[in-house]
C-alpha cells in the first residue's frame, strides 16, 4: 500500500498543499472552521501520519518541550506536569520529561540532553545550582520558563504561587486563634525567594499584629537529615510554641510523624497549619488545615508563557521577563485550635 503524503491529503480535502502545511504546523487561527473540519476528516479517512521529523527539518520546529522536575513522584509535581502537558496537547506540542532527584549534576546534564534533541524550550523547577546554563539557553533559540521555586538570581519567565500572601493569611489564622508563639518550620530559606517571601509573610502578620519575632521560633528542616532541632526539644523551650507552621508538603509529613511518636494529640495540645496539600487528608484521624497551592494552574500557567514566548514573532517576550503570580486557597481543617495556657 503506497504511503500517503500530505498532497493526498490536500487533493482529498479540496485545499492546497500550503493550507494543509500550515494546519498541521497549528497556525489556523484564521482558518475557516469548514476547512478544518473537512482537513480532519481527509486526515482521519486516508490514515495520515505527518512526518515530524521531515517537518522539524523544514520549519526547524520540532513541536517538543523538555520538561525538567526535581521529583515526578510528588503530589505538587505530578498536578503540575498534568497542567503542563493539557495545555502542550491541546496546542500541538509534546512532551519530554526528565526528572533530577534534587540533584544539580543531574539538572545540567538534562538540559544538554534536551537542548541535543533539539526541544522548542523548556520549563524548569530549577535547583538554583545552574543559573548561568539556563540564562545561556534562554538567551539562545531555547527559551526557558521556570517554575515552582523562585532564586534571586532567576532571569528567565516564572510561574509562581503568591507565596507571602499565603503566608500571611495562614499566620494570621493562628494568631486569631489566640497563638503568639508560632513556629515557623522550613528549610533554608537565604537564596530561595520563594521560600524567604513565605517567611516575609509570617512576619509581616506578626508585626501586623505586635507580636515580637523570637529567632528561636525559626526551625529549620533538611531533606537528607530531617530536623535540625527535634519536636520533643522545640516543645521542652523554657516558652514554647503553641502552634507550628509547616513550609512544606515532606515537613509536614516528618512533624507529623514525631508528634505521633510523642503522643502529642491535634489540636488540643498543638495546632499546626502546614504549606502545600496533603495527599488523602480528608482520611486523617485530624484532617491538617493547609495552604493549597493551585499547582494545576502553574503548570499550565508555565506551559502557556512558554509557548507564547515561541509563538512572539517579534521574540519581545523572551527579552523581557514575565512573572505570573497564582493566588493560593486556605484549606481550614480540624488541626487549629483556640489557644490553651498551659498548666
Amino acid at each position: 500500500m503506497a504511503k500517503i503524503t500530505i498532497i493526498d491529503v490536500a487533493q482529498h480535502a479540496g485545499v492546497s498543499k500550503s493550507t494543509i502545511s500550515q494546519y498541521l504546523n497549528g497556525r489556523f487561527d484564521y482558518m475557516s472552521k469548514k476547512t478544518k473540519t473537512r482537513i480532519e476528516s481527509s486526515i482521519a479517512t486516508l490514515n495520515y501520519i505527518p512526518n515530524s521529523i521531515a517537518r522539524s527539518l523544514k520549519t526547524n520546529k520540532t513541536k517538543m518541550i523538555g520538561v525538567i522536575v526535581r521529583d515526578i513522584s510528588g503530589f505538587y509535581t505530578s498536578k503540575a506536569l498534568r497542567g503542563i502537558d493539557d495545555y502542550c496537547k491541546s496546542h500541538g506540542y509534546n512532551s519530554i520529561i526528565y526528572n533530577t532527584d534534587f540533584d544539580a549534576t543531574i539538572e545540567a546534564h538534562a538540559l544538554q540532553s534536551l537542548k541535543q534533541l533539539n526541544v522548542d524550550g523548556i520549563i524548569i523547577a530549577s535547583s538554583g545550582m545552574n543559573n548561568e546554563l539556563i540564562d545561556e539557553f534562554n538567551k539562545s533559540d531555547c527559551p526557558v520558563v521556570q517554575f515552582q521555586l523562585e532564586y534571586e538570581q532567576c532571569n528567565t519567565s516564572i510561574v509562581v504561587a503568591d507565596y507571602q500572601k499565603a503566608a500571611f493569611e495562614a499566620t494570621e489564622h493562628l494568631i486569631k486563634l489566640g497563638h503568639k508563639r508560632i513556629c515557623f518550620l522550613s528549610q533554608n530559606f537565604q537564596k530561595v525567594k520563594s521560600r524567604s517571601e513565605r517567611y516575609q509573610g509570617y512576619v509581616s502578620a506578626l508585626k501586623q499584629y505586635n507580636i515580637p519575632l523570637d529567632e528561636q521560633l525559626i526551625q529549620y528542616w533538611h531533606r537528607d537529615s530531617g530536623f535540625e532541632q527535634s519536636i520533643k526539644n522545640i516543645l521542652n523551650m523554657p516558652s514554647p510554641p503553641s502552634a507550628f507552621f509547616t513550609q512544606h508538603l515532606a515537613i509536614t509529613t516528618d512533624f507529623l510523624t514525631e508528634i505521633n511518636q510523642l503522643n502529642i494529640k491535634l489540636p488540643n495540645d498543638i495546632s499546626l497549619v502546614g504549606f502545600d496539600e496533603l495527599p488523602m487528608a480528608d482520611f486523617f484521624k485530624v484532617p491538617v488545615t493547609v495552604v493549597k497551592q493551585d499547582s494545576y494552574k502553574v503548570g499550565k500557567e508555565s506551559a502557556k508563557l512558554l509557548l507564547s514566548n515561541l509563538n512572539d514573532k517579534n521574540k519581545t517576550s523572551q527579552n523581557t521577563a514575565q512573572k505570573i503570580t497564582v493566588p493560593c486557597s486556605f484549606d481550614k481543617k480540624m488541626s487549629c485550635g483556640v489557644f490553651k495556657h498551659r498548666g
